[in-house]
Order: structure tokens, then sequence, then C-alpha cells
């Protein structure tokens, strides 16, 4: 048996030989002195750009090397997971991380997602990604990530394009806001909510998106899609290996979403 071993030049230009659909690891100041890192993808003739907003903390602790993003936390959260299947349906993807000021132990837990400093930090990169391409800015948010895409459909002053809640925080928790307690309201983009009928995430209940459907009285268009089972969990179920997580069905969740964002 022969072994292969790779000197450094060799792995080098093996890096560098990538196509040129490779992931990119991008940092704006965003505010004083504050970093905001997220991965960017870009396809050939994307048909919209998606901003990918991670659940749980939302610290993702991106770094690069070999001018590659490396993701040294939450690699498994679903919308982490699956920002390559964004890619092959022809998505411009921004993966973003919290921002260099919220990388401490509790991240963005405890208001800093509905906070009016998130809304700065994504508005530079909804217009990073307008630079890149003049197509529609669509949100995305799992979990605690649908607080932070919720508010940003909210308050932005980039008025992005449409918004996509899945497995939507509906009951009132310490750790942040949940969906039900925004201004809900004030939303006129159209958006979809996605759940799994099997969640058994105590604050992500599946009926929960009926509800949150029910206060967006203003959105253009508003549609409920519930999916239910897939693989068997191996995770608590509040974590992304699990019901919560579309553990299994990730192909058929992402193309409904990518048809739905299409459409509209």
């Amino acid at each position: 048996m022969k072994l292969l071993c790779l000197t450094f030049p060799v792995v080098l230009q093996m890096l560098l030989s990538l196509p040129a659909i490779a992931a990119e690891l991008i940092s704006l100041e965003t505010r004083d002195g504050v970093e905001q890192k997220f991965i960017w993808i870009k396809p050939d003739a994307a048909k919209a750009s998606v901003i990918l907003f991670a659940g749980g903390k939302g610290t993702l602790g991106l770094s690069s090397a070999f001018a590659m993003p490396s993701i040294n936390r939450g690699m498994k959260n679903f919308l982490v997971r699956t920002r390559n299947l964004f890619v092959k349906n022809g998505f411009q993807v921004a993966v973003v991380d919290a921002p260099s000021d919220r990388q401490s132990s509790t991240g963005m837990l405890g208001g800093f997602r509905g906070s009016s400093d998130h809304i700065e930090d994504i508005d530079h990169v909804i217009q990073f990604l307008r630079a890149q391409e003049d197509i529609p800015v669509w949100l995305i948010g799992t979990s605690r990530g649908t607080e932070s895409a919720a508010n940003v459909a909210i308050n932005s002053t980039e008025q992005p394009d449409g918004l996509v809640l899945t497995s939507s925080i509906s009951v009132e928790n310490s750790k942040g806001t949940a969906i039900t307690e925004m201004d809900l309201n004030k939303i006129t983009i159209p958006t979809l909510i996605v759940a799994n009928t099997d969640d058994k995430c105590l604050v992500t209940p599946a009926h929960g998106a009926d509800k949150i459907a029910s206060m967006l009285g203003q959105a253009r268009l508003v549609k409920v899609k519930k999916f239910s089972g897939g693989d068997k969990p191996t995770s608590r179920p509040c974590k992304a290996m699990s019901y919560h997580g579309f553990i299994g069905i990730e192909k058929n969740v992402v193309g409904y979403i990518a048809r739905f964002i299409k459409s509209n």
C-alpha cells in the first residue's frame, strides 16, 4: 500500500486550484471598532442573495486558513450545514457570525439579536451583497436566528426583499425575544414560515408557525409550510441534529424554501 504524502507547496497548489465558487471570509467594520464576519459564496448567475442566521448564541468563531473560511463552532446548525444547498439552488450566500463584540460565552443571547446594533451590522452585509449583484436579498433564520431575521425585517433601513423563518421561537423565554413578542405587523415583505410537526423543542412548537402567520397582517404574502419526520435524532430536542434542525430532510426543506424565494 502506498502512502500519499503531500508537501506544503502541493497542498497550497490544490487550494489555489479550487473552483472559483469557493467560499470567502469577509470582514466588515460595521461600528466603531467592531467587525462583522461572514462566509460569502457567490455562484454564477445567482437568482437572489440569502443571509443565513444560525441559532443559539450565534457565535460561529469564523476564521481563515489558506484563504478559506473555517467554522469553529456551530457547524451542525441547520442553516450552516446546508449553506451549499442554497448555493446549488442558485443563491449568493452570506452565513453571518456574531460580531466581534459579541464573541463571549453568551454570544448574541440576552437581547442583542433584537438590538439596533445588530441591525446596523446586518445592514452593512446587505449593502455588501447588493454591491456584488443587483438581485433580491432574503433573510433566513432558524431557531434563535429567527429573532435576528425578524428584527432586521422590521427595522432595517436597507429594505430586504423577503423573509424565511424556520423552527421559529414563538414561546416567551429568558434568552431573548420570541417572534410573537415583536411588532410583526410592520413586516410588509413576503414571508415563509417553516416548521417540523415533530419538533419537540418547547420554545419552537410547530403550532407557533400559525400564530406568527396570523400576526403578519401587512406582509404582501404569508405562507406556512410544515414538514414532518426525518432521520432519528442524535441530539437533544432543541439542538441541530434533531427534528428541530430538520435532520434527514434538509434537501426537501431547502428545496421548498428555494422555490418560494424564486417565485416571489
